[in-house]
């Protein structure tokens, strides 16, 4: 490939690069404008969970799927969905795991439960080990005086060394 090649595909990229960085600033500018539409992007963009980062919500997060998603979400609402549409697209598209609120249902029941669950085994095993630690405690006998005898003589030889 020649350097007059490699100059004019540079020169067209970043030409088409810019363009969409314009487009895409002239939407958001467009809703910036719009208070409403604003406050709609930004209370959907909080309940999304962003699939990159996961324990970040799509307005927090920096991810390219999260502005991917967030600029789907102003398209959406420049056209005039409502809030349930957009959710539910996103839900259609991705799944539950998008919404930081899953609903309860069948499928979903693991992550409503799952945690209760298993604090519930915890305190469970908890319960029994410690039961079992104070009915051992109670088993424990006192040394004899032959045993205690046999103990002294042992970490008096320990001392010596």
């Amino acid at each position: 490939m020649n350097v007059r090649a490699l100059i004019a595909i540079v020169i067209f990229a970043s030409f088409f690069g810019s363009t969409a960085a314009v487009a895409s600033s002239t939407t958001e500018a467009a809703l910036a404008a719009d208070p409403v539409a604003e406050k709609r992007l930004q209370a959907l963009s909080e309940e999304l969970r962003c699939l990159v980062c996961q324990n970040q919500n799509i307005a927090d997060s920096n991810a390219e799927l999260a502005q991917d998603l967030r600029r789907e979400i102003r398209t959406m609402i420049r056209d005039g969905k409502s809030d349930k549409e957009i959710i539910d697209f996103m839900v259609v598209r991705y799944g539950d795991f998008v919404l930081y609120r899953p609903p309860v249902k069948g499928i979903t029941l693991l992550l409503w439960g799952g945690p209760l669950a298993l604090m519930l085994l915890g305190l469970l095993i908890l319960v029994r080990y410690l039961r079992r630690r104070v009915s051992r405690m109670a088993e424990d006998k006192p040394l004899s005086a032959d045993e205690a005898g046999r103990a002294d003589a042992l970490l008096k030889e320990l001392d010596t060394r």
